[in-house]
């Protein structure tokens, strides 16, 4: 069934991460949060494998073999919002990766069965994910989540309400 879960965009690559890829990503990662996020990622996949594409880390890599990053989802939630998480490997940044492969995971997200809308979140100061998720269609929510600034969004134009504005992305990067 994974082999079958692929993403492709015009240079990338996107697919869920093997058993086997999981716990060797668990195993190198020096930073104690993400090894923490990585393991319970992985325990859920192990949990709910008929689930494996909402809790896997998902491989980010050109065409040509190269690793570029990473994404994962967090969900579906009860009202069918799922959250993409993603990291471009600095020597790859710069090079627009980041925007054509949240495009890409939006889309496929928003196909999937009971999905409503995708959510984000990033740091205040990390400019360079805000703009990422800006190019793709995202706009703030106007709240604040555990790791930031809250983005969420579905296939429709921008709103603003109340002095806050909705969540919703085009997903065209």
């Amino acid at each position: 069934m994974l082999h079958m879960l692929r993403m492709e965009t015009k240079r990338l690559r996107i697919c869920p991460a093997t058993r086997d890829q999981m716990e060797t990503f668990v195993a190198a990662e020096p930073d104690g949060e993400l090894k923490k996020a990585y393991t319970e990622m992985l325990s859920g996949c192990l949990q709910h494998p008929d689930q494996w594409q909402w809790d896997a880390l998902w491989m980010i890599g050109r065409k040509d073999g190269t690793h570029v990053g990473d994404l994962c989802f967090r969900g579906p939630g009860q009202n069918g919002a799922v959250e993409i998480g993603y990291g471009i490997v600095e020597e790859h940044r710069c090079q627009d990766y980041a925007a054509e492969m949240v495009d890409a995971a939006v889309d496929w997200a928003l196909r999937q069965p009971g999905i409503t809308c995708v959510e984000a979140e990033t740091e205040s100061g990390n400019h360079q994910s805000r703009r990422v998720l800006e190019k793709c269609g995202f706009c703030p929510a106007g709240m604040p989540g555990k790791e930031g600034l809250r983005f969420s969004g579905q296939r429709i134009p921008c709103d603003q309400t109340d002095g806050e504005w909705a969540f919703r992305g085009t997903g065209q990067a």
